[in-house]
């Protein structure tokens, strides 16, 4: 199944956390620590927001709840500019972590505070650092059985920290242990040789050169299908504090960050991109594959 049409609209979203929240930072930084760091939130946010103004863009921003709880002011913001708000969940704890039971709470209790914040209906979720795999494939019956419209939690890539790399990397219907499924989004890949290489955000975005990118892009717009872009506004933040996160962790969470901004300005200008929320009622409606995950 594709969309079609010249009006292909592809999906833009940022996961609103601080910079220390990353999984990377979770050996250097502990949670007990993260209120006495000042919030440096404001300014990439605000670039981004001036940015997708300027070219009249809607986009989805994934927040995570423990943010909206100390910066409930950032998320109006967001919505009063027109953007969709999602859930990003609570802690920012890996699934595997926090098992069936709190993940339920924590989708609920972010559900409540985005909604009261924002005056939307929020309908979508993204687990951080795309921790929906085949172990904690679980998580898809509570977000069906929650009554979530759609997820983008799942990359299909081989990581050392996340993946289903045998995964669709198509819209399509995801499922578990039920017999309902529910639409998952999942970020942009781009198949070479016998396995899917990550294009589509964070530090794949930032270190590919534009041309990978677009050449992505263009090419799941050939196929009538809408490419999943993703960014943190941290990445948009090359002045923040250097954290202990190893030569291999500061370098994935610090390269090109002084870029970013002009990236994703020649990418704007490229292609037509929208929130999840504006392209809901078709995505829901497309005969997308179902596929099963817990295997």
């Amino acid at each position: 199944m594709s969309m079609t049409g010249d009006n292909l609209a592809h999906h833009l979203s940022f996961d609103v956390e601080e910079f220390f929240q990353v999984e990377g930072a979770a050996k250097c930084v502990d949670r007990d620590d993260w209120a006495g760091f000042a919030s440096r939130l404001d300014e990439p946010v605000g670039r981004i927001l001036d940015l997708l103004a300027e070219r009249g863009v809607r986009a989805t921003f994934f927040v995570l709840g423990w943010v909206a709880c100390q910066r409930g002011e950032l998320v109006r913001r967001i919505a009063q500019a027109g953007h969709e708000v999602a859930s990003h969940g609570m802690s920012h704890h890996m699934l595997a972590r926090l098992g069936p039971d709190a993940f339920r709470q924590e989708l609920r209790e972010s559900r409540r505070i985005l909604e009261d914040l924002s005056g939307q209906e929020v309908v979508g979720f993204r687990a951080p650092t795309f921790s929906i795999m085949h172990r904690t494939a679980w998580a898809l019956d509570v977000l069906i059985e929650e009554g979530w419209q759609y997820d983008s939690s799942v990359f299909p890539v081989r990581h050392d920290r996340y993946g289903v790399p045998d995964a669709p990397t198509r819209p399509h219907w995801a499922r578990a242990g039920g017999e309902k499924a529910i639409l998952e989004l999942p970020p942009l890949t781009r198949r070479v040789l016998r396995g899917n290489w990550p294009v589509g955000g964070g530090g794949y975005l930032r270190l590919l050169p534009l041309w990978v990118i677009k050449g992505a892009v263009a090419a799941a717009q050939r196929c009538g299908l809408p490419a999943m872009i993703y960014l943190h506004p941290w990445e948009l933040d090359p002045d923040q504090p250097v954290l202990k996160m190893g030569r291999l962790g500061t370098w994935r969470h610090r390269v090109n960050l002084a870029r970013t901004h002009d990236k994703l300005r020649r990418l704007l200008e490229a292609f037509r991109f929208t929130s999840v929320r504006d392209n809901l009622p078709a995505l829901r409606a497309g005969d997308w594959p179902t596929w099963a995950y817990g295997k």
